[in-house]
């Protein structure tokens, strides 16, 4: 009987030990609950101890979650439908508060991520025309979204870190019809910026045009006013050479040279001249 007792209050002790201890991982948080209501919270990995009997251990996730959203339907400010499918990434930041307020509860935390990332979807995408919304499909959107939860979820100790939009798009009846307008609606902006283009450019080549032909005028009265002044100046140097008479021999000798080199040009020529030509006097010896 002695052993027996000794056994059984050896098996006690141990399990009263058991218990008492309580381990947290890393990716956890423990609740430690008296009568229901939170006592302390172990967030930091490690060993404590707890009252057996009296106290409990709650377990609450304490890794990013992920949650993802059913597909659902929204209308843009044009009144056009769109599918909408995203995902949530989500923490717990506070275990207090979300043991107060969702007691504890993930499924519960997740229903109410699912109402107010879909009110922000549907809210986001209403304030904005259809063509807005698939252009900024590349994650303006998201951001918008973001801004419209704010801290919304803070109040059950929840974070919600980003959400991600997986597929944004039209309805399969209606999609080839609108990526149609859309496409016409580019054409008729492309057609609008090549006339404003081509306008320009017409305004630029004008403009051109007339600065090219002032400076070719501009050119032309220079270069006749240069010739006149040639001219002058050679009249006058030749004014200067027949008006020396001890030059005007020479000169005259010279340019009868010239004359008869003109006009023996081409081969084959006869010149007749009369006996009182300069030219010849020149062969005559007079």
């Amino acid at each position: 009987m002695k052993k027996g007792v000794i056994g059984i209050v050896i098996v006690l002790v141990l399990v009263l030990g058991m218990s008492s201890v309580v381990v947290t991982h890393e990716d956890e948080y423990k609740l430690i609950r008296q009568f229901g209501k939170v006592s302390a919270i172990r967030d930091e990995a490690g060993l404590s101890f707890k009252i057996p009997f009296i106290q409990s251990v709650d377990t609450l996730p304490k890794e990013l979650m992920i949650y993802d959203l059913a597909q659902s339907d929204v209308i843009t400010m044009d009144k056009k439908t769109m599918i909408a499918d995203s995902y949530v990434l989500w923490r717990i930041s506070d275990p207090l508060k979300f043991a107060q307020t969702l007691n504890s509860s993930v499924a519960g935390a997740e229903g109410r991520i699912d109402a107010v990332v879909y009110n922000s979807i549907k809210n986001v995408i209403s304030s904005m025309n259809q063509n807005d919304v698939i252009s900024s499909r590349k994650g303006g959107l998201d951001e918008k979204i973001m801004e419209n939860i704010g801290s919304s979820m803070d109040q059950y100790g929840v974070t919600i870190v980003s959400v991600e939009t997986k597929q944004l798009d039209l309805p399969e009846d209606n999609k080839n019809a609108v990526y149609e307008r859309m496409i016409s609606e580019r054409s008729q902006i492309a057609a609008t910026y090549t006339a404003e283009g081509a306008a320009d450019a017409q305004v630029i080549k004008n403009t051109t045009d007339k600065d090219v032909s002032i400076s070719i005028s501009n050119a032309e009265a220079q270069a006749a006013a240069i010739k006149a002044e040639g001219e002058a100046e050679y009249m006058r140097i030749l004014a200067e050479a027949y008006g020396d008479d001890s030059r005007r021999e020479f000169y005259s000798f010279i340019r009868s040279l010239e004359a008869l080199e003109k006009s023996f040009e081409g081969g084959n020529k006869t010149v007749i001249l009369p006996s009182d030509s300069p030219i010849a006097q020149l062969f005559l010896g007079y």
